[in-house]
C-alpha cells in the first residue's frame, strides 16, 4: 500500500509540474515586436501592390507582392550570396561553412523564399537597410524579453563593423541540412526531405519534450531556414496540442523571440532545461535520451 501511495504522490507531482506551464497568458499582443509601430499584418502583408502599395519600394521589382502579399522590398536581396554558421566537422578539420544563394526573385518555388528572403527583407543590414529594422526593439516587449534597450535584431551587420558578416548566425539555406543517424544526429528517419522521430531515442525524446520545428523539403534533404525554429506571427506564447509531435500536456506555454516551442530562458526553475531541450531537436548527439540519461523536460 505504501509502495502504491509513493508512486501515486509520485505521478501527482510531475502532473503538478506540467500542469504548472499551461495557462500562459501574455498581456501584450501575440504578434509582439512585429505589430511594427501599430502597423500589424500591413507592415509586412501590402493588400495591394506589395512593396509598392506600402511604400517600402526601393529597388525595381517586378514580382512585388506576388507572394503572399508581401510588402516589404526584396529586390536588393536577390542572387545575393551569404555565408551563414561556421561548424567543426565531426570528423575534425578545418571550419565548415553554408552557402546561401539567395533566390532570384519571388516566384521561386523553393523554400528559401518563404522562410528565408521574406524574414531578411526586414532583418537584413547589409542589402536591405531601407527596411523598418533599425536594430533597435522600438515596440513596448514583456520584461522578461531582454535585459538591454537595444537587442542587436540585425543580420550580416552586427553593429561591430562586421558589415556583411554571416558568419556567427545559425546556419539556413539550401545547403543547411538535417540528417538522420551518425554521433551526432538523431536515430530517425528521413523520407524525401521529413525528419520522422520513430527510433528508440528520437521517439522518446518526443515524448520528453516534441518536435516542433518547421524544417523545409529541398531536394530530398530536410533544410534549415529562418522560419524552422520562428513563428514570425506569435511572439510569446505557443499553443501545444499534444499528439505525434510532443508528449507535452495541451495548453499554452510560453516562449520568446518567437520560438516556435516552449522556450523560456527567463525560467526561474534552477534546473529548468526547455531552452536546451529546443536546440536539441535537431542536435540529438547531445540530447539525454542520446547519452543514457533519464531527465525529461523541466520548465
Amino acid at each position: 500500500m505504501k509502495k502504491m501511495f509513493v508512486v501515486v504522490l509520485a505521478v501527482m507531482g510531475l502532473a503538478g509540474m506540467a500542469m504548472a506551464q499551461i495557462g500562459a497568458s501574455p498581456s501584450t499582443d501575440v504578434l509582439g515586436a512585429h505589430l511594427n509601430y501599430g502597423r500589424g499584418c500591413a507592415a509586412c502583408h501590402a493588400p495591394h501592390s506589395g512593396a509598392y502599395g506600402n511604400g517600402a519600394a526601393k529597388t525595381a521589382d517586378t514580382s512585388s507582392g506576388n507572394f503572399a502579399l508581401w510588402g516589404q522590398d526584396t529586390g536588393s536581396l536577390y542572387g545575393k550570396t551569404i555565408v551563414t554558421g561556421q561548424l567543426l566537422p565531426e570528423g575534425g578539420g578545418p571550419p565548415a561553412s553554408f552557402t546561401e544563394v539567395l533566390p532570384a526573385s519571388m516566384n521561386s518555388s523553393a523554400p528559401d523564399v518563404s522562410g528565408l528572403i521574406t524574414c531578411l527583407s526586414c532583418h537584413d543590414g547589409n542589402w536591405a537597410q531601407g527596411a523598418m529594422m533599425k536594430n533597435a526593439v522600438y515596440e513596448t516587449l514583456p520584461p522578461t524579453y531582454g535585459t538591454y534597450n537595444t537587442i542587436p535584431t540585425l543580420l550580416g551587420n552586427n553593429g561591430a563593423g562586421q558589415v556583411g558578416d554571416y558568419l556567427n548566425d545559425h546556419p539556413v539555406g539550401l545547403n543547411a541540412t538535417v540528417s538522420c543517424g551518425g554521433q551526432y544526429n538523431w536515430d530517425c528517419t528521413e523520407t524525401n526531405g521529413t525528419i520522422i522521430m520513430n527510433g528508440p531515442n528520437s521517439s522518446k525524446f518526443v515524448t520528453n519534450y516534441g518536435f516542433f520545428v518547421q524544417l523545409s523539403a529541398y531536394n530530398n534533404t530536410a533544410v534549415v531556414t529562418c522560419t524552422s525554429c520562428h513563428n514570425q506571427h506569435v511572439m510569446n506564447v505557443v499553443k501545444v496540442t499534444q499528439g505525434t509531435n510532443t508528449g507535452l500536456a495541451s495548453g499554452y506555454y510560453s516562449t520568446m523571440f518567437f520560438i516556435r516551442a516552449p522556450y523560456n530562458p527567463a525560467s526561474t526553475t534552477p534546473n529548468s532545461n526547455q531552452t536546451a531541450q529546443f536546440c536539441r531537436q535537431c542536435h540529438g548527439g547531445e540530447a539525454n535520451e542520446s547519452n543514457n540519461g533519464t531527465a525529461v523536460t523541466t520548465f
